[in-house]
């Protein structure tokens, strides 16, 4: 079933989300109902908090960068095939020197800002029978990883920006909270006045 993506301004995007564990209700369907919504909206990661759930998880499936051919045919195999489920995730290392790349997030449409980020991180997660992995991603794969891992802790990559470029991408944010944007997904919008 496909999820509405809950839009910019909408309060569970700025929460530190909660730690589940295996009695969390309807686990497997929710998890299911994700990829469905993220694949639905053209995603390759998609958080709890963005269809409106605070609790720590969220799924990444690289495998639409492995067309890009700026990419190693190394790098396009590992993408293609990197599909993942975090639960509970902790990022224990960052390190590397910045890089930037331009982020999207479908909770923010039609805008994209380079974002700097480590390009190599170590992390802890529990996968969907909970159990435990701590593994190390470079490049791509990692960013994704920080991206969605920023959501869990209540931040999105406008944050990341510089003051300058937060006041010129103000408006539109402003109005994306509204629902003064045409997504070619479904969209919950915080700010859109209820009709009666």
């Amino acid at each position: 079933m496909i999820l509405p993506i809950v839009a910019y301004g909408d309060p569970v995007l700025k929460k530190k989300a909660v730690e589940i564990d295996a009695s969390y209700p309807n686990l497997k369907e929710l998890i299911a109902n994700m990829y469905e919504t993220m694949y639905g909206a053209y995603g390759v990661g998609l958080a709890a908090p963005q269809i409106g759930l605070a609790i720590r998880m969220f799924l990444v499936d690289t495998s639409p960068f492995a067309e890009d051919e700026s990419f190693s045919k190394e790098e396009q195999e590992e993408l293609k095939n990197f599909k993942k489920t975090f639960i509970n995730p902790v990022i224990l290392e960052e390190e590397g020197d910045e890089w930037a790349f331009n982020e999207g997030c479908l909770s923010i449409p039609d805008i994209r800002e380079d974002v700097f980020r480590q390009p190599k991180i170590k992390i802890q997660y529990q996968d969907e029978d909970f159990n435990t992995y701590t593994e190390e991603y470079d490049g791509l794969i990692a960013r994704v990883i920080q991206h969605e891992y920023d959501h869990i802790e209540g931040i999105l990559f406008t944050d990341k920006l510089s003051s300058f470029k937060k006041r010129l991408l103000k408006g539109k944010l402003q109005n994306i909270s509204k629902g003064k944007i045409r997504a070619d997904y479904k969209m919950r919008f915080p700010a859109m006045s209820r009709k009666r």
